[in-house]
């Protein structure tokens, strides 16, 4: 350890070992040091026993099946089969390791009290209740539009400078009511909150064409999921930094973090050792002086042994959201089931995840409640709330890049968008999907 390096990654998460493999790819001797004695630190995935353990909830129950058949996510999150991260993992770690992916079943939006499915074809478009009958043309168009549109094409823009004008302007401009303005909003561009409204529109149509290429990839779902939970994920990151001479150290914490006098970072310690690099990486938790808070967000693991009721008896993943003016909150609800088809548990029980941003400080938990209701009896379940926080600053004066905590969303858009952020800070220039050809690995 005592060695000077290019890059110190401080922290195993998702975040973080994607970066250290980016990293590693681009030239950089990387250091890579972890607290715990597993990979994945917040993402990671448990065993169940594991999982009772880190809750203290003593042994599990036989009953619930075999411990190595638990995949459990502390943080689930789906993929967009079109989004940033499948691109860095298409252009890095699938084929190499072998990593397989499904397709998540369905998704889901509660309106009216009801779970509706978010059509999947015209037909499921035309007949379902999450618009309204007069505005299913007007719908139409608005959707024509945003699928034509392209920001390199003018003649796309229809006069329209999404720059310029909010959301809330331009569904005004295709005469769009609430009921398609929520389903637009919450279930197609992902947002949790009704802010993005009076935001420049390009940031939301671009959401809804991501979703659209998401979904015509494959053409049923625009999720999907890696088998045996995103747990993987980090460990193929991990595995490729080091292939790259990347160095691990696991059950390795941090004692301090050194600045120099004009508070650009020099080295970190750990154990009585001292290791130098030209800038760190890591994760809020490693640089409590550097960050500022964000809120917070509740989650709850539950285990079934059904799948939610209304969705089908034979969904065996899917994804709800519950849009904040359903149930008068200010942040939208998100609801994940996985099953045994996932590699997450045995057959015949069931994940369920509920996640959202506090709101109501002195009882987290009730905060659930809309969720829990949803999702039927539950055979045991895990509450935890995790603090969010963002840097102070960007890093590029002191060279410490802290990452942003996971959001309250059950898909990684963010997170990807965080560690594209990241690295064209540290690198100087955008990562190049196109630019990244590994070569095969030697034994």
């Amino acid at each position: 350890m005592e060695e000077s390096y290019d890059a110190i990654v401080c922290g195993t998460g998702l975040i973080e070992c994607v970066l250290s493999g980016l990293l590693s790819t681009h030239g950089y001797k990387v250091l890579h040091i972890d607290r715990n004695a597993y990979y994945g630190g917040e993402s990671a995935s448990l065993n169940l026993e594991q999982l009772f353990g880190k809750f203290q909830q003593g042994p599990p129950p036989e009953s619930l099946g075999r411990n190595h058949l638990y995949n459990v996510d502390l943080i689930p999150k789906v993929l967009m089969c079109a989004g940033e991260l499948v691109k860095i993992l298409r252009a890095t770690v699938v084929d190499r390791y072998n990593m397989e992916f499904m397709l998540i079943d369905n998704s889901f939006v509660f309106k009216s009290g009801k779970i509706n499915k978010v059509p999947a074809t015209e037909t499921e478009a035309l007949a379902s209740p999450l618009m309204g009958f007069f505005e299913k043309r007007s719908a139409a168009k608005f959707f024509g539009f945003m699928q034509q549109y392209n920001p390199q094409e003018p003649k796309t823009h229809k006069g329209y400078d999404l720059h310029a004008m909010t959301m809330a302007q331009l569904y005004k401009e295709f005469g769009l009511g609430n009921d398609t303005i929520d389903f637009v909003g919450h279930a197609v561009a992902l947002h949790t909150t009704d802010a993005y409204l009076n935001q420049p529109a390009y940031e939301t149509v671009m959401k809804c064409k991501l979703y659209e290429e998401s979904f015509d990839m494959y053409g049923n779902s625009p999720y999907v999921y890696p088998l045996y939970g995103s747990g993987e994920l980090p460990q193929a990151f991990s595995r490729l930094c080091a292939v790259y001479g990347g160095t691990y150290m696991l059950q390795t914490p941090v004692t301090k973090v050194n600045f120099n006098a004009e508070g650009v970072f020099e080295s970190i310690e750990s154990n009585g050792q001292v290791a130098r690099a030209k800038f760190v990486v890591g994760d809020p938790s490693y640089f409590s002086d550097r960050v500022k808070p964000a809120g917070k967000v509740v989650r709850c693991i539950c285990i079934l042994d059904h799948p939610i009721p209304n969705v089908g008896k034979t969904t065996n993943s899917c994804q709800i959201i519950i849009p904040q003016k359903e149930v008068k909150r200010q942040n939208d609800i998100y609801i994940l089931q996985l099953s045994g088809v996932n590699k997450v548990c045995p057959d015949g029980k069931y994940i369920v995840i509920i996640g959202t941003v506090v709101e109501n400080l002195d009882n987290p938990a009730a905060d659930l409640e809309h969720g829990l209701k949803l999702i039927g009896d539950v055979l045991h379940k895990f509450v935890s709330v995790s603090d969010l926080y963002e840097p102070l600053e960007n890093g590029s004066a002191s060279k410490c890049f802290i990452s942003n905590s996971y959001d309250a969303a059950t898909h990684f858009e963010g997170a990807a968008q965080n560690i594209l952020d990241l690295f064209q800070r540290i690198h100087g220039k955008p990562y190049s999907f196109e630019a990244t050809k590994l070569p095969e690995e030697t034994a």
